[in-house]
């Protein structure tokens, strides 16, 4: 069968390669686009198997590069002989087989040839094996890290990849940032690193509970630097600043009309360098998970929920919230049960705001009991309602581990940890004082 080839590249290997490519047995050039809409439309058009790309196409970018795997185009790079930079753009941009221009046609129809499925289900291709992205075309040691030696201590490459945990619950006010900005301060009292990650498209709030300017280029910004290819553990540290020793955050959306800047493609790179950056990751979730573009759309559709769909994907534990009233237990059902076609880890149930004058005498022992009985929800945890201390700590903009270290609410978060594989504890409350002492010092 015949490998169909269109091409987007730089003037000074465009005749190069198509002259290359026809040389190559069983491949043929079906179009040679001038520009990157060109491209997009004559893979929309379902007439080509692969797409030769040169990092110098202008536009080129990682939801274009996403787009062509949508259409079912697998997306090749190429680059001059010992042009390192061009690679270094295209595999930071996601395409993940790259050729010099001095590859043998019959190579080269090899290399077509064994390339991996496109995957629809998320737009990439198949994954290759771990560490083989850098080399599996070019057959070189992988590419010397640019930002390695700008790295301090507190920005150094972790030695293992960090772990992703996702908090998320149904519409209304649970208590996710609540839950997501304390865990996360938790655990950087135990001495490991963290990332706080606001990832709520619809009413980002972290960096206003941690007391930290608004105009913090976070998330869009992390989002930009990753379309362009530009993101590394590096650029992403110079982002997310420090709210505490040991806690980096990386700020939501200041207008949620902004959502159109943070795509899903972006969102899985931004977590992958993350894991890079800290031991944990913490990423605060918007409420919904509907996937209906679809419906508005005849086109590919942007995804305003596509960043929380990502998160769960991309996600190591899930801690899913709810409040423990009738409406809160309600919703958390149905959250519940909307998570069945997703592709997310197994949910750990979390009821917030748990007292006695909206579930009775003995509210943890009835929640349990109807979230078992009418949901089929197993071990369930939960946190105690603690006004006073929430409060005090949104008007002194710190979080709880600073605000009340010793507060019901603050011990019940702690004593999740096991659940996200940290045993370890440490005095709460000289934590506390450090980190408050920091955290004044980085507000003013």
């Amino acid at each position: 069968m015949t490998i169909t080839v269109i091409t987007a590249l730089g003037p000074h290997l465009d005749a190069g390669i198509v002259a290359l490519i026809e040389r190559a047995p069983g491949v043929e050039v079906s179009r040679r686009c001038a520009d990157l809409p060109e491209l997009l439309s004559v893979g929309a058009a379902g007439i080509a198997d692969v797409a030769a790309v040169s990092a110098d196409v202008r536009g080129l970018d990682r939801d274009a590069i996403r787009q062509l795997a949508g259409y079912r185009v697998a997306v090749v790079g190429v680059v001059a002989v010992g042009d390192e930079d061009g690679e270094r753009r295209l595999r930071q941009l996601g395409v993940r087989i790259v050729v010099t221009s001095q590859i043998s046609p019959a190579e080269l129809s090899d290399r077509l040839t064994a390339l991996p499925a496109v995957d629809e289900s998320d737009g990439w291709l198949d994954a290759l094996p771990s560490g083989d992205i850098s080399t599996h075309a070019l057959g070189a040691a992988p590419l010397p890290n640019p930002t390695d030696d700008i790295l301090d201590d507190s920005t150094q490459v972790v030695p293992v990849r960090g772990r992703v945990t996702a908090v998320w619950g149904a519409t209304g006010a649970p208590g996710r940032t609540t839950l997501a900005v304390t865990l996360a301060h938790r655990l950087a009292t135990t001495g490991r690193r963290v990332l706080l990650v606001d990832l709520d498209m619809w009413g980002a709030c972290v960096g206003q509970a941690l007391g930290l300017l608004d105009e913090a280029p976070g998330i869009a910004a992390a989002a930009r630097l990753s379309e362009q290819g530009l993101l590394d553990v590096a650029a992403l540290a110079r982002i997310s600043p420090e709210a505490a020793p040991r806690l980096r955050v990386l700020t939501g959306l200041s207008d949620a009309a902004r959502w159109p800047e943070v795509r899903a493609g972006s969102v899985d790179n931004v977590l992958d360098i993350a894991r890079s950056l800290a031991e944990h990751v913490i990423v605060d979730c918007g409420f919904s998970v509907e996937d209906d573009e679809e419906l508005s759309y005849d086109t590919r559709a942007p995804r305003r929920n596509g960043a929380t769909l990502a998160a769960l994907a991309h996600a190591d534990d899930l801690l899913v919230v709810g409040a423990a009233d009738p409406v809160g237990l309600q919703r958390l059902v149905r959250a519940a049960q909307a998570l069945d076609p997703l592709d997310a880890p197994a949910p750990t149930i979390i009821v917030n705001k748990v007292r006695a004058a909206v579930a009775g005498p003995r509210p943890e022992s009835a929640i349990a009991g109807v979230l078992g009985r009418f949901a089929g929800l197993g071990q369930v945890h939960f946190l105690p309602w603690d006004p006073d201390a929430c409060d005090g700590a949104l008007l002194a903009g710190r979080s709880l581990v600073e605000q009340a270290p010793e507060a019901p609410l603050t011990k019940a978060i702690g004593d999740l940890l096991p659940l996200l594989g940290v045993s370890e504890q440490v005095n709460t409350r000289r934590a506390a004082r450090s980190l408050s002492v920091r955290g004044r010092a980085l507000r003013r």
